[in-house]
């Protein structure tokens, strides 16, 4: 009876079938898939044997092609095997059996070829399945080092102008020091000079009479001693007389004193290189906050940062990022605290029931859980019913966006200090009745991904004739008429120049170019006015851009909201210069968001975490701020979008209250922009349109609005 040995991983049922029990190999066989149940045995060496050699301790197998599909073993010649031992592991004929495997459990040879095939295959379909992951790592890996790259050919150009700086710094020291040295010196040569002349003078002029008269003594003249005596006694006596500067009008002292010695420690310990170890598969999270949250109450998460070992990370400095996905896929922050011990605080607010998400980065990757699924409730103790598998950030409920309120803003159109305003969104006063109409003009959008829909709308821009929105969750800039008509949108999701990931500020500069912040690309694009990729910058030197705007000189100024500065940029890519830090001084910035620039070309930023406004020349000097945490006039609460009329009034969107305050240059508050009608919901971006109006962003509502406003 012959049997066809068929291999599923080839495909071919007639594909001829060798099996090697031991590691021998019979060189007339026809070339064939090979079965070696010994892995040690050295096919190659046995290949190199005699033809006519065979061994008693293998026994190969072979479909010969013209003669059927019998398989034939070639210990027993004629025979056919159609067994396999199972302790053996074997291919075996009937006298194999009898002769050496009689007390041998067996199976079907075609049985166990079929077996050992699927098995193979399914071997061979979890190897190839983990490719994809491979090459994900590898290619994250690759950015990375990218990123590292960047970072270091920046770092180095940073050291090389700072110390540039430094040097020229000195330089102009040193120049200075010698110039006030030399006229120090100048000006004491020149008293001593002036009153060494003076002596000299009247030595000459006594020594000159004193030579004449003596003369004329020594002579013994009469009539010479009374011509003598006429012409010179009196002026002897004014020379004996005379008042004359005998002590030193001036000094010698001329000493340089130079505190070198602290000079010289501050420029040992100048500068320093910033990392961690910190990797996000073993950084861990843990506290009541990534499960469940109060309504209106601060809760806290604790993240520990580990290295690729699990160690311990004992210093700060890391860079880490933590996003809120409310129920309708908006977006909001909170504020991280390092320690500079390793661990860090993240404090958030809720103020609405619901589910949401909470995503931990570490350097954009997720730390260990995240995403971290949490509920909303009322009080402590209503506890969280079970919720379902779905995301919570992509439930897709109708119900508010980024910490949606359900008070209104109230506002008025005159421009009046003191205006008594109502409760914010924050608040829970007596209702109050806006006698003047709301401001509104006409709204745009909902929540989708088509044209005229956003999803988390975030920076705006005005051009001469059009408005521009930065729609961050769908990766494009879409271009809008004054009037509210749909332009254009361009825009490709992606890491590659040219392509959006998160874009979250957009700006028109004078020469019509677009320029668009792009959040998690870490890099800020240039495209034309039609959508044409021109180039990009700050790359390698962004944490975080969030806004973007242009001076008067054309430059392009960036809000870093991860690395709390501010970069000016030449659109070439060069960097003109950066100022800011972490912190609460005046300098320093707690999340900065957008920028404005006036007509003195001044820069206009709004620091979110600090609920403050701050003003600075444009080579980064700090003037003036304005603002507090709270909801009175004047007060914010993490303020956002920010924009400059031609009076130099500041209007700014001031998220946590839901409302638009205007203030007049020096941070005087003057009023609102009336929203009472339709209330805003976490306004971002702002800017004023050519024709006068106001134009915010109202992320929680996936709509932008035009407001009227008179200057």
């Amino acid at each position: 009876m012959e049997k066809r040995a068929q291999c599923k991983m080839r495909g071919d049922s007639t594909w001829p079938l060798q099996l090697c029990v031991s590691g021998g190999f019979d060189t007339r066989s026809h070339p064939a898939v090979v079965v070696c149940a010994d892995p040690s045995s050295n096919h190659m060496e046995a290949q190199q044997g005699s033809p006519d050699t065979s061994s008693e301790e293998c026994t190969v197998l072979e479909a010969l092609p013209g003669k059927g599909s019998g398989l034939i073993c070639f210990q027993h010649k004629g025979k056919v095997p159609a067994l396999y031992c199972l302790p053996c592991e074997r291919a075996v004929c009937e006298d194999c059996i009898v002769e050496q495997h009689v007390d041998h459990p067996t199976d079907s040879l075609m049985k166990i070829v079929d077996q050992q095939c699927t098995a193979l295959q399914e071997r061979l379909d979890a190897a190839k399945n983990r490719l994809p992951q491979i090459r994900g790592a590898a290619q994250v890996l690759r950015d990375i080092q990218q990123q590292l790259s960047s970072q270091k050919n920046s770092i180095e150009e940073d050291i090389h102008s700072s110390f540039s700086e430094l040097h020229k710094t000195l330089d102009t020291r040193k120049s200075v020091l010698l110039m006030e040295l030399e006229v120090t010196y100048g000006l004491k040569q020149k008293v001593l000079q002036a009153q060494l002349d003076t002596l000299l003078k009247e030595e000459a002029a006594i020594n000159s009479n004193c030579s004449v008269t003596g003369e004329a003594l020594d002579g013994a003249s009469e009539a010479a001693v009374l011509q003598t005596h006429k012409d010179f006694g009196e002026r002897l006596s004014e020379l004996a007389s005379q008042g004359l500067p005998l002590q030193p009008e001036e000094n010698d002292q001329l000493e340089l004193m130079m505190e070198v010695e602290g000079l010289r420690k501050s420029i040992h310990n100048l500068g320093a290189i910033i990392t961690t170890n910190a990797v996000a598969s073993q950084t861990e999270a843990c506290g009541e906050g990534l499960e469940q949250s109060v309504v209106g109450q601060p809760t806290s998460v604790i993240i520990t940062t580990r290295d690729k070992s699990g160690g311990l990370c004992k210093t700060g400095n890391a860079v880490i990022s933590a996003e809120i996905f409310t129920p309708d896929g908006s977006v909001t922050d909170g504020e991280i605290l390092d320690h500079k011990n390793g661990t860090y605080e993240f404090l958030y607010t809720l103020h609405k029931e619901g589910d949401f998400s909470l995503a931990l980065r570490l350097y954009d990757q997720h730390i260990k859980g995240s995403p971290f699924r949490l509920k909303a409730t009322s009080s402590p103790d209503d506890s969280p019913p079970t919720t379902s598998g779905a995301n919570a950030a992509s439930t897709g409920s109708s119900e508010g966006g980024a910490r949606r309120r359900s008070a209104k803003s109230p506002g008025s159109r005159s421009r009046q200090k003191g205006v008594r305003r109502g409760g914010s969104l924050f608040s829970t006063p007596k209702k109050k009745v806006n006698p003047i109409e709301d401001d509104l003009i006409f709204r745009i959008g909902t929540k989708g991904r088509n044209k005229g829909e956003f999803t988390n709308l975030q920076g705006v821009a005005a051009s001469s004739d059009s408005i521009l929105i930065a729609d961050s969750n769908n990766q494009c800039v879409q271009i809008f008429s004054n009037q509210g008509e749909f332009l254009s949108r361009f825009g490709v999701r992606g890491r590659s120049p040219g392509q959006l990931q998160r874009p979250t500020g957009v700006a028109v500069h004078p020469n019509g170019d677009i320029i668009i912040a792009d959040y998690d690309n870490k890099w800020v694009s240039i495209f034309t006015s039609d959508g044409k990729y021109k180039a990009k910058l700050g790359s390698g030197r962004l944490m975080g851009p969030k806004g973007v705007s242009v001076d008067q000189n054309g430059h392009v100024i960036v809000v870093d909201n991860k690395a709390c500065m501010v970069f000016i940029f030449q659109p070439s890519g060069k960097l003109v210069t950066k100022f800011g830090s972490r912190g609460n001084g005046d300098r320093q910035f707690a999340g900065p968001h957008f920028a404005a620039v006036n007509n003195n070309n001044e820069i206009i930023v709004t620091d979110f975490h600090n609920h403050s406004v701050k003003v600075f020349s444009a080579e980064g000097e700090f003037l003036l701020k304005f603002g507090s945490n709270g909801e009175g006039n004047g007060q914010f609460n993490a303020p956002t979008g920010v924009a400059v009329d031609v009076n130099g009034n500041i209007i700014v969107a001031d998220w946590g209250n839901s409302r638009i305050q205007v203030f007049d240059g020096s941070g005087s508050f003057l009023s609102y922009i009336n929203t009472a009608a339709d209330p805003l919901y976490g306004p971002q971006g702002l800017a004023l349109t050519s024709d006068g109006h106001v134009v915010v962003a109202d992320s929680g509502n996936h709509c932008f609005k035009v407001y009227r406003y008179l200057q």
